[in-house]
């Protein structure tokens, strides 16, 4: 007869080797390389937090510090590559494939690691792409994961940042898989319980407070008048003319001086209830003077974001909170809404090519995409109409029946011409490329696909893709916003004007902006201080952020 226990078996006989090093479930910090080490098995897929904010970093520290010869050639299935530690254990052997989805802080370095074969690369996912593997074919052996506190019965707190965690430990924990959380504190009772002790073999306190990242924090003070010009151009050429309500935005200070225009120059286009209201977001404190404003009704987000506790506590009508007060973020259901509930997605990106398919992977850096293409997707599989997304499915056009049409999610890239070191954004051939054929890879490493793509916003107008009826249209539009770069210096002059007429294209002047009037007295906060009073003194930034 066949043997239907045999995963289960060998998860019992590694949690028996851990118990050695515990009392109870409980686990020193001074232990964390024993309990690694009795657990892991050379050849483990191995899923270690790693998100997009909150990292397991007493467990990462500790999975660096194990014997190579006792643990290695482990499979890394994580979302994010943050930490040091992270690329350490692949250039001590430990680890040697890596599927993950972000790098941003570790891009340049991973990059070397990458081109030095270091790295066994199995592809740069989407997080909801990732997320959906741990529950096919990239099963984790054992999950390291993080916490706030946790009981003696291993009752979990994950608090604001829960991010992944739940997904992590679902797809773990009912596969025969051993999971093990780090915590700040081992309490009597946890204020909620967010994952069930049941589902957590073993719980370390660690020796400091885990790391979280601010990633989502844009001091005003270093908001540009270019990117206030392009914030205008989108709130009146795109939000205000499609009606976007239920929204996502990207990292970056293009988004960010959106958001600080919409109690000023939105308010003043009477857009107030109209645009704007529902968001799939971390909770960005550049977002604080429109929620106070009465703007925004409902923000459901990713994660959280440092010094945002106290302000997101007193602000329940906005935020999703527990009966602790706490935010309760969750990063693989706020990626589900941001795909199939929200009408627009608007982010940036480091290179576009002539047809409009974009990346963040250049020759000397690859960060990664996180959730930019799930984001900035248009999903095939929605059915529930909304006025912007059948107008842009309008706009597309097609033949057939017009019931039988579908709409269209809006996809905007919003790119200055030229980036830092006056790097061109725009680009013949994406280096992701470059990077495929250098790796043998069988696909290459594009965030947003051409196709997904809707509206590009540069400082010198909107291009509007959806009207564009060739690939000839497409490219003349695209280079037709792309400035002084060698790809804008290759515009048809001619067409490009044709396309302006068409509306394809829209300057500034077009949209009865003066670039003038771009200027920084327009944003509703201009410095961090000013944050913290929109917010009554309850947003706590980052000390890095202080600067009185």
């Amino acid at each position: 007869m066949a043997d239907w226990r045999v995963q289960r078996k060998a998860r019992d006989a590694r949690i028996e080797r851990g118990r050695v090093h515990a009392e109870g479930k409980l686990v020193a910090a001074s232990a964390v390389v024993d309990l690694l080490e009795a657990v892991l098995l050379p050849g483990d897929r191995v899923c270690l937090e790693g998100d997009n904010q909150k990292q397991a970093d007493c467990l990462a520290r500790g999975l660096s510090a194990c014997d190579p010869v006792r643990v290695h050639d482990l499979h890394m299935v994580q979302s994010g590559i943050v930490l040091p530690e992270h690329l350490d254990i692949f250039e001590q052997g430990i680890a040697r494939r890596l599927d993950y989805s972000y790098s941003g802080p570790q891009g340049a370095r991973i990059a070397r690691m990458l081109y030095g074969g270091q790295i066994a690369l199995g592809a740069v996912h989407t997080y909801l792409e990732l997320f959906a593997r741990y529950f096919i074919d990239l099963t984790p052996n054992v999950a390291l994961i993080a916490g706030v506190s946790a009981d003696r019965d291993g009752n979990l707190y994950t608090g604001p940042n829960t991010e992944d965690t739940p997904t992590v430990v679902e797809a773990t924990a009912f596969k025969n898989g051993v999971v093990i959380a780090q915590v700040n504190a081992i309490v009597d009772r946890v204020p909620r319980v967010d994952i069930p002790g049941d589902r957590v073999d073993f719980v370390v306190e660690a020796d400091r407070p885990f790391y979280v990242e601010p990633l989502f924090t844009r001091d005003p003070a270093a908001v540009t008048e270019t990117q206030i010009l392009m914030a205008m151009m989108a709130i009146k050429g795109i939000y205000a003319e499609y009606g976007i309500r239920r929204l996502n935005h990207g990292i970056g200070f293009g988004t960010a001086a959106i958001e600080l225009l919409l109690p000023t120059f939105a308010e003043r286009l009477g857009l107030k209830g109209k645009i704007a209201t529902h968001w799939a977001l971390n909770p960005h404190p550049s977002l604080i003077p429109a929620i106070e404003s009465g703007w925004v009704e409902q923000i459901h987000c990713f994660g959280s974001e440092v010094g945002m506790d106290r302000y997101i506590r007193e602000r329940p009508d906005v935020f999703f909170t527990g009966s602790d007060g706490s935010l309760r973020s969750n990063r693989a259901f706020c990626q589900t809404a941001g795909l199939y509930a929200c009408d627009l997605f608007i982010g940036s990106t480091l290179q576009i090519d002539l047809q409009g398919n974009s990346s963040t992977v250049t020759t000397n850096r690859v960060a990664g995409f996180g959730g930019a293409p799930n984001m900035g997707s248009d999903p095939h599989g929605r059915r529930h109409p909304s006025d912007p997304w059948m107008k842009a499915g309008e706009e597309a056009g097609g033949t057939g029946d017009p019931a039988l049409r579908r709409g269209r999610k809006l996809v905007v890239q919003l790119v200055e011409t030229f980036g830092d070191k006056l790097v061109p954004a725009f680009v013949e051939r994406l280096d992701a490329l470059e990077l495929a054929r250098k790796l043998d890879l069988e696909l290459a490493p594009v965030m947003v696909y051409a196709d997904d793509v809707t509206h590009i916003v540069t400082e010198e107008g909107i291009a509007n893709l959806l009207l564009c009826r060739t690939l000839d249209e497409r490219e003349q539009a695209i280079r037709g916003v792309a400035g002084y770069t060698d790809v804008g210096r290759g515009r048809d002059h001619a067409m490009v004007e044709a396309l302006r007429a068409r509306k394809i294209i829209r300057r500034p002047e077009d949209l009865g902006i003066d670039p003038l009037d771009a200027d920084r007295s327009l944003l509703a906060a201009r410095s961090i201080k000013d944050l913290v009073h929109w917010s009554g003194g309850l947003y706590e930034p980052p000390a890095k952020f202080r600067n009185w």
